[in-house]
This record gives structure tokens, C-alpha cells and sequence, in this order.
């Protein structure tokens, strides 16, 4: 898991991204520029934040599939140790009980 000690979150992260860019859209709409380049201008930013949006889903999407891959290992592990385990005490069981029983007053 992520350390989240300074109490920021991904979804913090994805909010002042978009405040990012809507302060930048303003800004352009604002600007001294002719409206063809106030266009270009803001596509631009948008194919950018287009691109951003897809490059941080396609990391997350490959961490959330390692969290996945990690976890059907680690209960693929467990599952080998119970299944082992369960085996040892059949087997125990199975000795024991084939031992043969002393008949009273006889020492072993």
C-alpha cells in the first residue's frame, strides 16, 4: 500500500489537477490572443490533460493488477500450506491409529 503520511490522497492529487486546468482555461479565455490561438490554445491544454488523465489510468490499472497478482499468489501459498498441514495430520492419524493397542498389564 501507498504510505499516506502526509494525508494526501490520489483522488487530492486528481482534484487540483483538474483546478489546474480550469484555472489555465480561464487564464487562456483571458488572455491577449486572437480567438483562432485562444482555440489552439485550449485544445492544446486539453489534448495535455487528455493524455495526463490516460498515462496516470493506465499506471494505476498496472498497480492494481501487481495488488492482484500479489494477492492471488499469497492465497495461492496459504491454500499449499493448509492443504499441507491437513495432509501431515491425516497421515499422523492414520499411524496412530494403526499402532497396535498394548493388551492391559503388558509393558512396552
Amino acid at each position: 500500500m501507498a504510505d499516506d503520511s502526509c494525508g494526501c490522497s490520489g483522488s487530492g492529487i486528481l482534484w487540483f489537477l483538474a483546478g489546474l486546468g480550469v484555472g489555465a482555461a480561464v487564464g487562456v479565455l483571458y488572455a491577449p490572443k486572437a480567438g483562432r490561438e485562444t482555440r489552439e490554445s485550449i485544445l492544446n491544454a486539453a489534448e495535455e490533460g487528455r493524455d495526463l488523465v490516460q498515462e496516470r489510468a493506465r499506471k494505476y490499472k498496472e498497480q492494481a493488477q501487481q495488488w492482484a497478482d500479489r494477492g492471488k499468489d499469497v492465497i495461492a501459498q496459504q491454500k499449499d500450506n493448509i492443504r499441507s498441514a491437513f495432509e501431515a495430520g491425516r497421515q499422523a492419524y492414520r499411524d496412530a491409529s494403526q499402532d497396535p493397542i498394548p493388551e492391559p498389564g503388558t509393558n512396552l
